[in-house]
């Protein structure tokens, strides 16, 4: 049972002071999740901290059937696709729009989020793919989560995400190397 189960659960019991540590673990790598939904980084802001809200508000039940991450990120995604159809829009940002947008956020979370330079060029190489493509490689490599929770994050089939990993992987190496970029994905 992990402790990020075990805080919500005192939450949902009562505990208001239980949700800080959800929020401190998972409100950057939420941001970073959103934004390839949004292509907008103060759009991911604002919905990562809509989804703690409605874990404040709503206190919606945890169903065991998920790890919490699992759970948590597939809130939130559910966010992300209720703001995208809201808008009735599906944001296109150009390579350098996002790329800017990206340094910026770097610069302000760097302590926090990006431990190297290699990284941060990942990132920037990886928002050139489609939403797909860079939702199950974060979910993957920068979350790690097994095939099985990213389906369930994502409403697919394991099968398909392993066939959706296998052409992002490509994609990826691809858009690094155009990039200049010499890096070894597995």
């Amino acid at each position: 049972m992990s402790s990020d189960y075990e805080n919500y659960m005192k939450f949902l019991q009562g505990d208001k002071d239980s949700l800080a540590p959800i929020v401190s673990a998972y409100n950057d790598k939420l941001v970073l999740f959103l934004f390839s939904y949004v292509k907008s980084m103060s759009t991911a802001e604002d919905l990562a901290a809509d989804t703690f809200l409605y874990l404040l508000i709503k206190k919606p039940a945890f169903k065991e059937v998920a790890a919490f991450k699992t759970w948590l990120f597939r809130v939130a995604a559910n966010k992300a696709i209720d703001y995208l159809r809201k808008s009735k829009r599906f944001p296109e940002i150009s390579l350098e729009d996002a790329n800017l947008e990206m340094d910026i956020y770097y610069h302000n979370a760097e302590q926090t989020i990006i431990r190297n330079e290699e990284t941060a060029k990942m990132y920037a190489a990886l928002s050139s793919l489609s939403a797909d493509y860079q939702t199950v490689l974060q979910l993957l490599y920068f979350e790690e989560m097994s095939y099985k929770q990213i389906a369930k994050v994502m409403k697919k089939t394991e099968k398909q995400i392993k066939n959706l990993a296998y052409n992002a992987r490509n994609a990826a190496k691809t858009a690094l190397q155009k990039e200049g970029f010499s890096y070894e994905i597995k």
